[in-house]
């Protein structure tokens, strides 16, 4: 026998042994196979190309077969030395061994190489899967509603946002029509902007990606649609081609889950189906987007020591959302987070990259949504016009949302008024809107005619209801409502349905996956108007102060001017008290409503209080003595916004010198 010396082998195939004797240790199970693919593809994927080991063991097979032609050669010499059997015995053990490992090596690359074009394979048919399905998804929108009417294609309507680079993950808890106010100032300032297609590119000077990425704007802003037109471009094939996987997830989906558990793997298969062959997403670059911190009711504990870095463990879903903000869960993957800025503090500073901001439309942003919204040149000129002119609007009009309402309103207002003056307050522009809503409503699902009374008896009790679910969701700061919600309220769900069905452009229902119902207003504006027409019909009706944790039982008749004037007071010196300025709109709208001018738009529904000019004249001189007092800067804003509700002309010059000197004031200090 041949006594045969092991081969040297690269230290590639030295690895590859190691890891087969580790296998080879273990039973033949579906797990172990697992094990073994797993492995093979971790392997394959640190190496150029399986090709080069099938070169390596090409040419060690060739050296061993020469080798081993040499010692046959040499064993029939006459002259070649007898060996022991020992050696004999151990040379034919080495030779064996030798052998196996070669034929366990190129089987299982082989199988590797086999497997791992499988792979490539099924992932590209995932990807175009899911490109399918999301195409289909966010191709349309609803502008402003959840499925009234009838879609219209994204890339047509998309203006494009204006969105600011820098800040931190920071609480911003003002109230959010102060800080669109604040915004409509900033211009002055350079600001870094950045576009919504390079805001996960290397930024410049390195070589790492930003991999987490927060989104701040107030509601109504754009950062949905904006994360519908990323997602819409890449399953387009437009951009974000170095993603092979986008995962758009809304907390309104995964607070249904609250209860439930998952593995990271096995939400993904959950929300889209279209990726249940893959069961690791290790290896490929994945986007997951979060839209909408803010309505999440997850308990999001960062202090929570619980750490988790198996994506196919099950656990809760704030344990899955928890560790993979924090990279301890697949750690490569991308994260895209969108916020209202108060909910922003729930993730730790150190657990973002980059924070952005969307700032909804500049000036220039705002013309071109209205004249992609009216085709007819003549009509958008004419809107653009108007909205100049009130400071109201013109700053309330960075809202994309709100552009939607005013079109709306507008385009109402100029088909069936000739001349006459178009709305210019908040308060106007709202119960214009309400109106137009209520007489789509009778028009076409009551069959009524255009000239009938839009003011039924359902119609009064839906907004009345509505009214009263709108302010009491306002104070726990509820923006989303379950069905849980509308039970606390005292709302039946098949109401709530029908709610949603008729008054879809002011309270929508949308369904989840498993058709979980969740309802809320179109816009936290249009929730506050409500609850200010609550707190109003409310007093008017019956006397009680409904803001007062004590309700008084006094009738409409004995109401005078001074109960009136004491409802504006008090809600005004609450306003003020408001560290945040979260009654900020509400007071708008209340003392707005005050107005006989806008009770007579809303004649049917509310009931004329008659002494309202005086007792609002009461109220125009309590504001003017708070102003006087040095209130804060951002608080005088709104009580001059409050006087131009109150439609008190006085005070107009006043605050726009106010409102020219207040850029230069934030500007210094």
């Amino acid at each position: 026998m041949v006594c045969i010396k092991t081969t040297t082998f690269p230290s590639v195939l030295f690895t590859v042994i190691s890891m087969l004797h580790f296998v080879d240790q273990r039973s033949v199970s579906l797990s172990n196979i697992h094990l073994v693919f797993g492995s093979m593809i971790s392997f394959s994927l640190m190496c150029p190309s399986s090709i080069i080991l099938f070169q390596l063991l090409e040419d060690n097979i060739v050296t061993f077969v020469k080798n081993e032609l040499k010692k046959i050669q040499k064993v029939l010499t006459p002259d070649y030395p007898e060996c022991s059997e020992s050696q004999r015995d151990d040379d034919d053990v080495d030779g064996i061994t030798f052998m196996q490992n070669i034929l366990r090596i190129k089987f299982y690359l082989v199988l590797d190489f086999t497997f791992c074009l499988i792979l490539e394979r099924l992932a590209a048919v995932c990807e175009h899967q899911l490109k399918s399905g999301l195409k289909k998804k966010f191709q349309s929108v609803f502008e402003g509603i959840a499925k009234a009417g009838s879609p219209t294609l994204l890339n047509q309507i998309y203006t494009e946002l204006y969105i600011t680079e820098g800040g931190t993950g920071e609480v911003n808890d003002e109230h959010e029509f102060r800080q669109i106010e604040t915004a409509s100032r900033k211009t002055h300032r350079p600001e870094t902007t950045i576009r919504q297609e390079d805001i996960f590119k290397v930024p410049p000077g390195t070589d790492q990606p930003i991999r987490r990425v927060m989104t701040k704007g107030v509601a109504g802003i754009g950062k949905t649609v904006l994360t519908q037109k990323f997602t819409l471009d890449w399953a387009e094939d437009k951009a974000h081609q170095n993603i092979q996987f986008i995962f758009p997830f809304t907390f309104r989906e995964l607070n249904v889950l609250k209860e439930k558990k998952f593995s990271l793997v096995e939400l993904v298969h959950h929300f889209f189906s279209e990726t249940k062959e893959i069961c690791s997403f290790e290896h490929f670059q994945v986007l997951f987007i979060f839209d909408g911190l803010d309505e999440s009711r997850l308990p999001l504990d960062f202090h929570n020591k619980e750490i988790l870095t198996d994506a196919t463990e099950s656990t809760s879903v704030d344990v899955l959302l928890t560790n993979l903000i924090r990279g301890k869960l697949l750690p490569s993957a991308l994260l895209w987070i969108t916020t209202r800025p108060a909910a922003a503090n729930q993730i730790p500073p150190q657990c973002v990259g980059m924070v952005t901001e969307v700032r909804g439309f500049n000036d220039p942003q705002k013309e071109e949504y209205f004249r992609k919204r009216f085709r007819d040149k003549e009509q958008a000129s004419r809107i653009i016009s108007h909205m100049k002119t009130s400071r109201s609007l013109h700053i309330m009009c960075h809202i994309p949302v709100f552009c939607w309402i005013t079109a709306t309103v507008l385009e109402d207002v100029l088909e069936t008024r000739e001349g006459g003056e178009l709305p210019r307050t908040l308060t106007e522009m709202y119960i214009h809107f309400l109106v137009v809503q209520t007489k789509v409503k009778k028009v076409k699902y009551d069959g009524g005619a255009e000239t009938d009374p839009h003011w039924s008896p359902e119609s009064r009790k839906m907004i009345e209801s509505l009214g009263k679910l709108a302010f009491e969701q306002l104070q726990k700061g509820n923006l989303i409502f379950y069905e849980s919600d509308l039970t606390e309220c005292g709302i039946d769900i098949r109401a709530a349905s029908v709610y949603s069905g008729v008054f879809t452009q002011i309270f929508k229902e949308e369904r989840g996956l498993y058709q979980d119902k969740v309802f809320c207003f179109v816009h936290l504006s249009v929730q506050e108007f409500l609850a200010a027409l609550h707190i109003h019909l409310t007093f008017i009706n019956s006397g009680s102060d409904v803001m007062k944790e004590t309700q008084r039982s006094k009738k409409s008749s004995l109401l005078n001017k001074s109960d009136l004037k004491s409802l504006h007071q008090r809600a005004v010196d609450q306003a003020l008290r408001s560290p945040n300025g979260h009654l900020d709109s509400f007071l708008r709208f209340l003392l707005g409503l005050s107005l006989q001018t806008n009770q007579r738009l809303l004649k049917g529904l509310l009931t004329e209080t008659g002494s309202s000019s005086q007792t609002n004249q009461k109220t125009v001189q309590f504001i003017k003595k708070k102003i006087s007092k040095n209130v804060s800067a951002e608080k005088s804003i709104n009580l001059f916004h409050c006087l131009n509700e109150l439609n008190d002309q006085t005070s107009a010059h006043a605050s726009v010198r106010f409102l020219c000197v207040l850029p230069f004031v934030f500007y210094v200090t």
